[in-house]
């Protein structure tokens, strides 16, 4: 089976178990994607599947033959953060730092489909373009949870790099 990652083809051979989640860490030692609840109810395995994000708990890799992926590790590197990684840092987004990599992977792909006007579920406006207003970032960004409770330094992030940031 063939599958690109951050850009490049790999191909890989798994047992037809095997989550997405696995796979990245254990055969391609892409350990960035967090392994939380294993259930599909916290998002720290976020990453970004021909450009959707999905929890890559679960997903079987076998389902992935031929696609495009994109993990924390893709988007940028200590040297060369991406936008959001940088405004993580910068907006202090994070504490223990575990459910951030699933979180700016969410965000990165939350932003495109604004951007695109996917509506939510709290988009008031279906005719108009996506203002990402604290509600509308929060419904948005819900299947990512952060024990230590750094939401609103997150939203902060998503803001500056929204280009509504105060």
């Amino acid at each position: 089976m063939n599958i690109v990652i951050n850009g490049k083809a790999h191909s890989f051979e798994c047992d037809n178990r095997t989550s997405l989640l696995d796979l990245l860490r254990n055969q391609f030692e892409l350990t960035g994607t967090k392994k939380g609840c294993d259930h599909g109810q916290c998002g720290a395995c976020t990453v970004i599947l021909n450009g959707r994000r999905v929890n890559s708990c679960l997903t079987l890799a076998v389902m992935h033959d031929g696609d495009e992926l994109t993990t924390i590790e893709g988007l940028g590197t200590p040297d060369q953060l991406s936008p959001l990684q940088r405004a993580f840092v910068e907006r202090d987004a994070y504490q223990c730092g575990y459910c951030t990599p699933g979180q700016i992977c969410s965000a990165t792909a939350m932003l495109k489909e604004a951007a695109m006007s996917w509506p939510s579920a709290v988009t008031d406006d279906l005719d108009g373009g996506i203002m990402l207003s604290d509600e509308e970032i929060g419904e948005r960004m819900s299947g990512n949870i952060c024990r230590c409770a750094a939401y609103p330094n997150i939203v902060d992030a998503i803001r500056d790099v929204a280009g509504k940031g105060q």
